[in-house]
């Protein structure tokens, strides 16, 4: 009888301690570092501590969610701008893979591009030929009507008034066809400068990786730096901004570049939970103003979301602001220096 109730004591015993240990490894770990740097591990997170970013871990030590720190509500409305401004730059993107769509269904080759340029410019002359006669025979017609009109002064007559009112039609007739062959003249040239820019870019889309340049490789107000943004001054700033720009997102990203013109800059997505991919847009404020937006994009996975919302990335895109300043004063003080 002993014996049966000693092993019942025993059994009982291991059954406690077993339960035990399995609840234990139940449980789940934490993995957190403090604002001092300190890294710690514990099933439990302190209330003092649950501000800070978390892991929770597997039994393996496999991450396998992260919870974000708590955001202030100065930081909460930074993400919504963020998020207005990915929103405009989505728009961009977007836009930007139609136009490739397009260009690479509607042509070949670049033979097939400067041929289309040809007829394109042909008709152009045409046209221009066509307004340069009419301004040629407006300029004869007022010039011999202004020889009538001379006659009738010459012999102390005056000048009809149908003569009179003839001499101003043809006066606004050559203004008017001036005005036309310069209106003809800068459309032209943007023609040419879009067909330019896209025979470059269809050339870009064709080429294969290994024909492709080399990665440049040079030395490297509160919401604009943690945004990513910079606000131009005026056009000439902007310009000049811009390439500052693409200089900082190829150096930056470690992609390659995919896109490039007057309203994009983008490099390609990264591939690896390792790379980081920046974009730069040129957003309107309004009618006449205009901000510079970078952007950093990660990898789409658990390892890339850590990755974009760790320091370094926070750092580069606030350096962005001071680098594109840095850049243009520099330029502003080489441009002031006397040539010897």
């Amino acid at each position: 009888m002993r014996i049966r109730i000693f092993r019942t004591i025993i059994f009982s015993a291991c059954l406690i301690c077993l339960l035990g240990s399995q609840s234990i490894l139940a449980k789940k770990m934490y993995r957190w570092v403090d604002e001092n740097g300190n890294t710690y591990f514990s099933d439990q997170v302190p209330p003092g501590q649950a501000k800070h970013s978390r892991a929770s871990l597997s039994k393996t030590g496999r991450v396998l969610e992260i919870t974000e720190e708590a955001k202030t509500t100065e930081q909460l409305e930074q993400d919504k701008r963020l998020d207005e401004l990915r929103k405009e730059q989505g728009k961009l993107i977007a836009n930007q893979k139609t136009y490739d769509k397009a260009l690479l269904s509607t042509f070949r080759s670049k033979e097939d591009m400067l041929l289309a340029m040809q007829v394109k410019t042909e008709s152009l002359n045409k046209q221009k030929n066509i307004i340069e006669g009419n301004l040629k025979r407006f300029t004869e017609q007022l010039k011999k009507q202004q020889k009538e009109a001379g006659e009738f002064e010459r012999n102390a007559q005056p000048v009809p008034k149908k003569l009179l009112d003839e001499i101003v039609l043809t006066q606004h007739q050559i203004n008017y066809t001036q005005s036309a062959l310069q209106s003809h003249v800068e459309k032209h040239n943007q023609i040419k400068k879009i067909d330019e820019a896209d025979i470059a870019r269809f050339l870009f889309l064709t080429q294969s990786t290994k024909d492709k340049p080399p990665r440049a490789k040079i030395p490297s107000i509160k919401e604009a730096n943690e945004l990513g943004l910079f606000y131009c001054e005026n056009d000439h700033q902007c310009r000049k901004a811009w390439e500052i720009g693409r200089i900082f997102v190829n150096f930056h990203s470690t992609t390659e570049a995919d896109v490039y013109n007057e309203e994009l800059i983008m490099n390609r997505p990264p591939p690896t939970d390792a790379d980081i991919s920046l974009s730069l847009s040129k957003l309107a404020i309004n009618e006449d103003d205009y901000q510079l937006f970078l952007d950093i994009r990660c990898r789409d996975s658990l390892a890339g979301k850590q990755l974009c919302a760790s320091q370094k990335v926070k750092d580069i895109r606030s350096s962005f602001r001071a680098y594109v300043n840095d850049a243009l004063s520099r330029d502003a003080l080489s441009s002031k220096v006397p040539t010897p």
